[in-house]
């Protein structure tokens, strides 16, 4: 029988904290029967914004054995019904480059901080938007052990210069996804090596945008768009990212 102190208790709450002017409501989830302090994994967004699929996730973090913190690109913890609402919020949150890497970093931080996070072993994943989120993080060199992209945008304005990403990078694409075009896919495995990037690059067949959302296919047909579900991706997508934590977190 298993001693129920080694079940996972996992605790999520609210939290609060601000970048410059903003207010940002995320949210974190840890194993409070795990008493040392673990590493800690950021989880960013789709453009739908900070919503229950994102603290979901989460929660699945704990679950794993890290402290997670999803976070809220947009401010006030805004969340999008309709694909006008999401892009709008999207593009005010990446028109400036400056504002949006204080919210992530404005997050890391709080993470960092956290009790039950290790604060020397940090990660961060995303989803679509979020995708695109922590793979420019990686390329600006933040101090990140790894981040992870789930069928996230590849492309960039500010291509990271050779040295400079310090992270390691896995991408998780889907290979049907028509957002992202083989010659999107082309230039970032480009920059990536110009850059001297330790990446993997992970391509699931059939699978389209937002191939991990249970909620894609429902979403796209609503808005005529091209999102589905696919669980096989899904699963071994998140099997590949276990994988990649254990990798960069291997002596935890």
């Amino acid at each position: 029988m298993t001693d129920a102190a080694t079940k996972p208790d996992i605790k999520g709450e609210q939290v609060t904290y601000r970048a410059g002017d903003t207010t940002l409501k995320g949210y974190i989830a840890w194993d409070a029967n795990k008493p040392e302090p673990r590493p800690g994994v950021i989880v960013v967004h789709e453009w739908w914004g900070h919503n229950e699929y994102v603290r979901r996730r989460a929660r699945m973090l704990a679950e794993e054995g890290y402290t997670a913190l999803a976070v809220d690109m947009y401010g006030d913890g805004k969340e999008a019904a309709h694909p006008e609402d999401a892009k709008k919020f999207m593009m005010e949150s990446i028109s400036n480059a400056d504002v949006a890497k204080a919210r992530f970093l404005a997050a890391y931080e709080l993470l960092k901080n956290h009790p039950s996070t290790d604060p020397t072993k940090i990660a961060a994943i995303g989803y679509c938007f979020g995708g695109a989120v922590v793979l420019q993080m990686a390329r600006a060199g933040a101090d990140l052990d790894g981040v992870a992209s789930f069928h996230g945008n590849l492309s960039t304005e500010s291509p990271a210069a050779p040295g400079a990403v310090k992270a390691k990078i896995l991408v998780l694409h889907g290979a049907d996804d028509p957002f992202v075009p083989k010659e999107q896919i082309d230039a970032f495995k480009e920059e990536m090596n110009a850059a001297g990037a330790d990446y993997v690059f992970i391509e699931y067949p059939g699978a389209v945008h937002a191939f991990t959302n249970p909620a894609a296919t429902e979403t796209g047909k609503k808005f005529e768009m091209p999102l589905a579900y696919n669980e096989e991706a899904d699963k071994k997508s998140w099997a590949e990212l276990q994988k990649f934590l254990r990798s960069l977190f291997s002596d935890s």
